[in-house]
């Protein structure tokens, strides 16, 4: 039984009530607890030093601060008179808690409302409410067994299977038999080349987790422009009260050094660079660096696209060079993309990971390739929206479509967000290192020659000058004109047509991928997408939903694809193989 001050925080004035069993548990005395100082017991006024107690309950009664005592000696008095006592305290007797048929109705109502878009796609948060619906009743084993009926349909359910597959593979992630039982090297400094937004989030990530941490860039004007970037990394810590400015002072002084000068990173232990997106500019300051730096030192890259390998060609120890790709905003994204090059070397590649795991990212190990696997799998789900768009499917609703099945934005917005014109750009490199499969659409080079980009330039599939985001008129009007040119009419397609065509696309590209090298685990495959892009959870990841959608369909949809639409959704062999074996891409 637990006595409160009306206006004061619990723990600071309150007393609990505990009863204390005699003699063959027959007498059962109140005692109260919780206060700082000496109180007295009530039975034979002996007094007894107080312990310190941890709130378990409910606040039973309130009481004004100068009367808290004196009310918890009056409700010990009615447990020694037998007004209250251990029976009626018990939980299945108490009645007085349960809420009003009409309370119920507007807190549940309140709560379906809230929850119906938070917790969409899931099963648990609804089976809650439902507990909580048909559960608050007088008769309490009623009660629990339909709540443990509730359960059960969590518990075996495929989202739960999905989710429990995620935790346990997330755990796994990084684990591999090439790096089993090596030791990894330690890790104390580490450089960061570049104060972008990138190189700034990288800063932030190092100086949180501990390293001492050192800012190159170009010059000194661009090296204070990335010191207030890291600083503005730090923004949302500092508003929420999670750290103080003074605190951030203090660390950037005692981990932090900038420098113009590449001389002054000859002591890191790791080295990462994300500086201009050029072959020619990496590879000659890599090349100056291996003259400055010791020969343990890590040579990372954050390139998103650029062929690591053909980086680390200009190396006399190749060995040392991997692709560290980190998902913007560096610090919060929990995905760590490890890039192994042709010739990364085990001890590289098992230092990494360590510090992958330090840094507190999830480690996702794949080899080198065109959009390594990330950028490549997304481009591959989001492909399929260029041909719907050439057949007169309203992009509006293939947007929709995409969002309800549970991606964070549809193909449209995502193009907006990252750029048009780099988009392009992806593609035409694809274009070039993966055949006819990914040859740009003639509808993109449409939308490219508009010359709306996306969020950066003010328009994209959408326009942002207004005060919300609104159609753009002149991709419309360029698309209207091209199919108008094609002889293509509006067409209606269901949102399940909608979301085949991309899984099936995504699906396809996944298998690929496998064939290439790239990435031989489809936990890790799917924890990346999960984890970098925004995949559903519940989803279990695109190659869990293709196992449960089956190989054997995935392989006639991307026929009949292929027929419509041509050789982009020409299945993989590896897809054929799978489909007439019986195959999935999970074991168990």
């Amino acid at each position: 039984y637990r006595v409160a001050a009306r206006g004061v925080d619990l723990g600071q004035a309150e007393v609990q009530i505990g009863l204390i069993p005699g003699a063959g548990g027959t007498q059962r005395l109140p005692r109260l607890i919780g206060l700082p100082n000496a109180i007295e017991m009530i039975t034979t006024g002996k007094a007894i030093k107080s312990e310190k107690a941890h709130a378990q309950t409910l606040v039973d009664e309130l009481a004004e601060p100068d009367q808290l005592v004196e009310t918890a000696v009056k409700a010990a008095g009615r447990f020694l008179s037998g007004q209250l006592n251990r029976s009626n305290r018990v939980t299945r007797f108490r009645y007085d808690r349960l809420p009003s048929a009409a309370e119920k109705k507007a807190l549940l109502d309140f709560t379906k409302l809230m929850t119906a878009a938070k917790g969409k796609g899931y099963v648990a948060p609804f089976k809650a409410i439902e507990a909580l619906e048909k559960g608050l009743g007088y008769d309490l084993d009623a009660d629990l067994t339909m709540e443990a009926g509730l359960f059960a349909d969590c518990l075996l359910s495929d989202v739960a299977q999905n989710l429990i597959g995620i935790f346990l593979n997330t755990r796994s992630a990084g684990r591999l038999p090439r790096i089993e039982n090596l030791k990894p090297a330690q890790i104390k400094k580490v450089a960061m080349l570049g104060g972008g937004v990138m190189g700034s989030g990288i800063v932030h990530l190092l100086l949180t987790g501990g390293f001492q941490a050192v800012l190159w860039d170009i010059n000194d004007a661009a090296v204070q422009k990335g010191m207030a970037a890291v600083r503005g990394t730090f923004d949302y810590h500092i508003k929420n009260k999670k750290m103080s400015a003074a605190e951030l002072d203090a660390m950037l002084a005692k981990q932090l050094v900038t420098t113009s000068a590449l001389e002054d990173i000859r002591d890191a232990d790791l080295v990462i660079e994300a500086v201009l997106e050029d072959m020619l500019v990496k590879q000659e300051i890599w090349k100056k660096l291996e003259g400055i730096c010791r020969p343990e030192a890590i040579f990372a890259t954050n390139t998103s696209a650029l062929p690591i390998t053909e980086m680390a060609a200009v190396l006399k120890d190749p060995g040392r060079m991997i692709g560290l790709h980190f998902f913007n905003p560096a610090q919060r994204m929990q995905l760590l993309e490890i890039i192994c090059a042709q010739k990364t070397s085990d001890p590289t590649l098992a230092t990494s990971v360590a510090f992958a795991r330090v840094i507190k990212k999830i480690p996702i190990v794949v080899h080198d390739g065109p959009g390594f696997y990330v950028s490549r799998q997304l481009l591959g789900l989001m492909s399929g929206s260029v041909y719907l768009m050439a057949d007169g499917v309203d992009p509006a609703a293939i947007e929709a479509a995409m969002v309800d099945f549970g991606m964070p934005m549809g193909p449209a917005a995502l193009s907006d967000l990252t750029g048009i014109d780099i988009n392009y750009h992806v593609n035409k490199t694809f274009e070039q290192r993966l055949g006819e499969r990914w040859k740009v659409h003639p509808l993109t080079e449409v939308i490219y020659r508009t010359g709306c980009y996306g969020r950066k330039t003010g328009s994209g599939y959408m326009d942002y000058s207004g005060p919300t985001p609104a159609p753009n008129p002149k991709v419309g009007d360029a698309v209207r004109n091209y199919l108008n040119a094609q002889g293509v009419t509006p067409k209606k397609a269901s949102a399940q047509a909608i979301i085949e065509l991309m899984l099936a696309a995504a699906i396809n590209e996944a298998a690929f991928m496998i064939e290439e090298g790239i990435c031989d685990r489809p936990q890790d495959m799917d924890l990346a997408m999960i984890y970098g892009t925004g995949f559903p959870p519940y989803r279990g990841g695109i190659l869990r939903y293709a196992d449960r959608w089956g190989l054997q369909n995935v392989q006639r949809t991307l026929a009949e694809l292929e027929k419509q639409y041509g050789a982009h959704f020409k299945p993989a062999a590896l897809i054929q193989e799978m489909a007439g074996a019986g195959r999935t891409f999970y074991k168990e």
